[in-house]
């Protein structure tokens, strides 16, 4: 355990910063599946609505600094070819 104070505080901050992060990246995961249960069912309509919100959540994540802008397009661009896909 740190001894000087700015150490602690800087564990305290990384705890915080850390917490967020996870949070972001559990909605964004949530969001992806929602993508990945209406491709499952093959509902072309629901996917692509999914989709366009899951963009935006993974969009949002990677403007905070929570992924790599080019993790972030990879991730889109993934669920994009998926969904046009479909049948």
């Amino acid at each position: 355990m740190a001894n000087i104070k700015s150490a602690k505080k800087r564990i305290l901050v990384i705890d915080k910063k850390t917490a967020r992060n996870k949070a972001i990246k559990s909605k964004v995961k949530t969001y992806i599946k929602k993508v990945d249960s209406a491709i499952a069912a093959g509902d072309k309509a629901a996917a692509q609505a999914a989709l366009q919100a899951a963009s935006s959540e993974i969009s949002k994540a990677a403007s905070k600094g929570v992924y790599h802008k080019n993790t972030a397009a990879r991730k889109i661009s993934r669920l994009a070819l998926a969904v046009n896909k479909i049948a």
